[in-house]
C-alpha cells in the first residue's frame, strides 16, 4: 500500500477539497482521509519504528481507506477482515497472519476477542477507531513482497488467508481500467464488502489508484445500491452474479443506469439469457469475467464486444496473463476443448498466510496456477468457465452433472437465478433439489420438469424438488453460499415430505 498511499499524499497536498469516499457517514474529502491515515501511521511509528502488519477491520466506509493508508504510509501489509467475522475467525487470522496491531471499533475488537491482552499496547492515534498492538513489531520482509490480505469467502473447510503483492493489485486495476475506459474522477461503487481480496482491489484500491470517488452504502440492499448507483453518477461497478441480478428485479429497476458505463459481473455461475434481461432493463453494459483471489480479476471482454461474445463468454485474459486448459496430463489442449483451467500472470498471488509467511502456491513447472474449474478457449482468445472439477450429485450410483443441470433450469423462461443442490436419501444417497429464485413467474418441480421434457433434457438428470425462493443464500461477500443452500434444500425437502 506504500505506492498508493505516497501517491495520496501529493495529491491531497495539491486537491485536499476532492470527494474521496461516499458513504454512510456523508461525503469525505481526500485532504481529511489523508490527515486521519497519517495519525494512524504516526502512532504506529511512535510504538515501533518497523514497518507493521496490521488487521484491519474492512467495512464499506472511509476508515477503511484511511486505516490501509495509514498501514501503507508505514510500509506495512493490511489484513482486511470483516467487522462481522466472528471471534474463532479472527483467531485463524491472528494464527495464520501473525498480526502486530489491530485497528478497529471498540465494540467490534470486544466482538472479536482481540481486547484480550494479546495486543496489550493501545496506541494513542487520534482517530476515530483504536490501535492495539504487541510490544515489537515482527520483520515485513517476511511477507516476500505482500502488501495485502484477506480471508477467502470459506465456503469449504478452513478459510484460506490470500496474501497479493500491490504491483498484482495496482496490474488489476490498470486493466481493468483501460478495459473499461474508466476515467479520473469517474465515481466507482464499492458494494461488495471490502473484507475480500477482489472488493479491496477493485472497490477501494482502484478508485483511489484512479482518482475517483468510493461510493458506498452501508450494507447490500438493492435498492440501495440502485440509488447510489443514481445519485452519485456511479461509472462503474463490480458484482457478483447474485448482487447483479438481484438489481435487475428490484423496485426501481426500470429507471436506466444513465451514468453507469458498464457492470463487471464475476464470480459465480452466470446465464446468457439472465444477464441479457438484466442488463436490458437496468440500461446498462455487463461485462461477465473471470477471476480468483488468487489471480485477481485475470479476464475481462470489453463494452464495445458484441453482446454474445460478453454475456455468453468470461472474457479475454488480461494483457500479459494467460489462461489455458489442458488434459489430465497437463497437455495443453486445443481450441475448442475443455479442460482443467490454469492461469499465469502478473497478477498471480505470493501465497496463503501461514503461521506469519506466505506458504507459495502450488504451480506447475512453467509457473501456472491450477484453478480448480473447467474451462474451454475458443480461437478468438475468449474463454468460457465449464463449471467446477468436481460439481457432482451421485444419485443411485449414477453421477448428475450440476452445472448441467444448473444451465438446463437457467434456460426456462422466468428463471432469475437456480442453484441445483444434493439433499440426502436414505435409498438413493442423494436426490436433486433445485432453488429457483424467479421474475414473478410460478415455479413448480411440475413446470420446471414438464419445460426440461420439452427441450429433450434427459430425465434422470431431472430434479426431484425444486423449491422457489426469493434469494439464493450468500455469504459475506454476496456470493452464493452452496453449504446454505444445502441445507436450505435438505430442510425444504424434510418438509415436503
Amino acid at each position: 500500500m506504500k505506492t498508493l498511499a505516497t501517491e495520496l499524499i501529493g495529491r491531497a497536498a495539491t486537491a485536499p477539497d476532492q470527494v474521496a469516499v461516499i458513504d454512510r457517514f456523508g461525503e469525505h474529502r481526500l485532504g481529511d482521509v489523508v490527515d486521519c491515515a497519517r495519525s494512524i501511521a504516526d502512532a504506529l511509528a511512535a510504538h515501533d519504528a518497523a514497518a507493521p502488519t496490521v488487521i484491519v477491520q474492512a467495512d464499506n466506509t472511509w476508515h477503511t481507506l484511511a486505516g490501509a493508508i495509514g498501514v501503507g504510509l508505514r510500509g506495512g501489509l493490511v489484513a482486511v477482515l470483516s467487522p462481522h467475522a466472528t471471534a474463532s475467525e479472527f483467531d485463524l487470522a491472528v494464527e495464520d497472519i501473525a498480526p502486530d496491531a489491530v485497528l478497529a471499533d471498540d465494540d467490534v475488537l470486544a466482538h472479536w476477542g482481540a481486547d484480550d491482552g494479546r495486543f496489550s499496547r493501545r496506541l494513542s492515534s487520534g482517530a476515530s477507531r483504536t490501535v492495539l498492538a504487541r510490544p515489537e513489531f515482527g520483520p515485513i520482509d517476511r511477507w516476500s513482497g505482500g502488501t495485502a490480505i484477506a480471508m477467502t469467502s470459506g465456503s469449504t473447510g478452513r478459510p484460506k488467508c490470500v496474501v497479493q503483492s500491490e504491483d498484482a493489485i495496482r496490474y488489476a486495476a490498470q486493466s481493468t481500467i483501460d478495459a473499461v475506459g474508466l476515467r479520473a474522477g469517474d465515481a466507482i461503487g464499492a458494494f461488495v464488502p471490502l473484507s475480500s481480496v477482489a472488493a479491496f482491489c477493485f472497490g477501494m484500491y482502484l478508485p483511489a489508484f484512479l482518482g475517483g470517488t468510493m461510493v458506498c452504502i452501508d450494507r447490500w440492499t438493492p435498492s440501495g445500491a440502485l440509488a447510489a448507483m443514481r445519485d452519485h453518477d456511479v461509472a462503474w461497478t463490480m458484482l457478483v452474479p447474485t448482487m447483479a441480478l438481484q438489481l435487475s428485479i428490484a423496485d426501481g429497476s426500470d429507471v436506466p443506469l444513465t451514468a453507469l458505463r458498464a457492470m463487471t459481473v464475476g464470480g459465480g455461475p452466470m446465464n446468457v439469457r439472465a444477464l441479457s434481461e438484466a442488463e436490458q432493463t437496468l440500461g446498462t453494459t455487463f461485462l461477465r469475467v473471470f477471476g480468483m483471489s488468487e489471480c485477481l480479476g485475470h479476464t475481462t471482454p470489453l463494452p464495445t464486444d458484441p453482446p454474445e461474445r460478453r454475456l455468453g463468454k468470461d472474457g479475454k485474459p488480461f494483457p500479459g496473463t494467460v489462461v489455458r486448459a489442458v488434459d489430465a496430463s497437463g497437455a495443453t489442449l486445443p481450441a475448442g476443448q475443455i479442460g482443467d483451467a490454469q492461469v499465469r500472470g502478473p497478477s498471480l498471488f505470493v501465497g496463503y498466510a501461514r503461521e506469519g509467511k506466505p506458504h507459495p502456491p502450488e504451480l506447475t513447472q512453467d509457473g501456472f496456477l491450477p484453478t480448480g474449474d473447467l474451462v474451454e478457449v475458443s480461437d478468438d482468445g475468449f474463454i468460457q468457465v465449464m463449471g467446477r472439477q468436481k460439481q457432482i450429485i451421485i444419485r443411485g450410483g449414477r453421477n448428475i452433472d450440476i452445472n448441467e443441470v444448473e444451465s438446463a433450469i437457467a434456460s426456462i423462461p422466468g428463471v432469475v437465478q437456480v442453484c441445483v443442490v444434493p439433499v440426502p436419501d436414505d435409498m438413493l444417497g442423494e436426490r436433486a433439489a433445485a432453488l429457483v429464485v424467479a421474475g414473478g413467474a410460478e415455479m413448480t418441480l411440475a413446470s420446471v420438469t414438464d419445460q426440461l421434457d420439452r427441450s429433450g433434457f434427459p430425465k434422470f438428470k431431472w430434479p426431484e424438488y425444486v423449491f422457489a425462493v426469493e434469494d439464493l443464500p450468500q455469504n459475506r461477500v454476496g456470493k452464493l453460499s452452496r453449504p446454505d443452500a444445502i441445507a436450505l434444500a435438505t430442510r425444504l425437502a424434510g418438509q415436503s415430505v
